[in-house]
């Protein structure tokens, strides 16, 4: 076996990465972290509902699970970007932006997803600071706090209870006429959630944090949060070029052993769940490398 060839080449090393590489180290296998280092949380400035990590920085979780994963002398990383992968006959191929070719028998896609920042002023600067997308990861924070949802339809209407379960002062802004159904409409009045149908344009802060949310005709309204469920997609081209499918979500479809459908291909993080989280992502990581593992036993026994 030469220096560019491995048994598990992960793609992404962040949290569902390095728990799979955890795994895989433990069980000896030589094994490859491809990451470029830009991990889609790095402006959030503590990571939550995460056991032992609570209220931890992300950058401190990553720096921990790098140091632990390191320990491990079949573990090797490389900083950069998978550029591009390819099946082969003893397994896959994958070419990193340096132009190097590595060889594996199986691969592991944690590389994440890339939100679709909205063109609203302000917002990118907010994005995981105090314009937010889950209230398990954030919610606690902004209890009892001003709070607005930014959305419609059943994305709003799934978010409302969460939200209202930790603040009574809500309101949806859908920026456009509302798509709630009669039974949805009605909920949300009795819990006296406010519906604002005026398009929102700017969200002034002061280093992250919401002051306003501006609309197209320049009133203004103060909060202190605001949840968006905004559209992603795939942060690499990789998954697909391989043939694996994807949900109706834009996910890749996995199986209970984070297994997608093509052999010998496993993702895990947020690339493949719509929980989105640190633990979860430890999760995820944490199955595929065990099922890797069992792969690789069963073929050379």
């Amino acid at each position: 076996m030469d220096n560019n060839d491995f048994e598990v080449i992960i793609i992404g090393g962040s949290y569902a990465g390095l728990s799979a590489s955890l795994t895989l180290g433990r069980s000896l296998r030589k094994t490859l972290i491809m990451d470029a280092g830009k991990p889609c949380n790095r402006q959030t400035p503590h990571s939550h509902n995460f056991l032992t990590q609570d209220g931890s920085t992300p950058e401190k979780i990553s720096n921990i699970a790098k140091l632990q994963v390191s320990k491990y002398d079949t573990i090797r990383f490389y900083e950069g970007f998978a550029n591009s992968g390819k099946k082969t006959s003893r397994g896959f191929e994958i070419i990193n932006s340096d132009g190097d070719t590595f060889t594996t028998k199986k691969i592991v896609i944690a590389t994440g997803i890339k939100d679709l920042i909205p063109s609203i002023t302000g917002f990118a600067d907010c994005w995981g600071i105090s314009v937010i997308h889950c209230p398990y990861c954030h919610g606690y924070e902004f209890k009892n706090q001003k709070t607005a949802i930014l959305a419609n339809g059943d994305s709003a209407f799934h978010l409302a209870p969460l939200v209202h379960n930790l603040t009574k002062e809500s309101a949806i802004l859908t920026s456009g006429k509302p798509t709630f159904d009669k039974g949805q409409s009605e909920k949300l009045k009795m819990r006296n959630i406010r519906i604002m149908e005026k398009e929102v344009v700017e969200i002034t802060h002061e280093n992250g944090q919401v002051k306003t949310v501006v609309f197209k005709d320049s009133s203004k309204e103060s909060f202190d949060a605001v949840y968006a469920p905004i559209p992603f997609e795939q942060s690499s081209d990789i998954p697909v070029s391989l043939g694996c499918e994807l949900t109706e979500q834009g996910y890749i479809k996995v199986d209970s052993m984070q297994k997608t459908n093509i052999n010998g291909v496993f993702a895990c993080g947020d690339n493949s769940t719509m929980m989105r989280s640190v633990a979860t992502a430890v999760y995820g990581g944490n199955i595929a490398g065990a099922a890797i593992n069992k792969e690789l036993t069963e073929e050379s026994f």
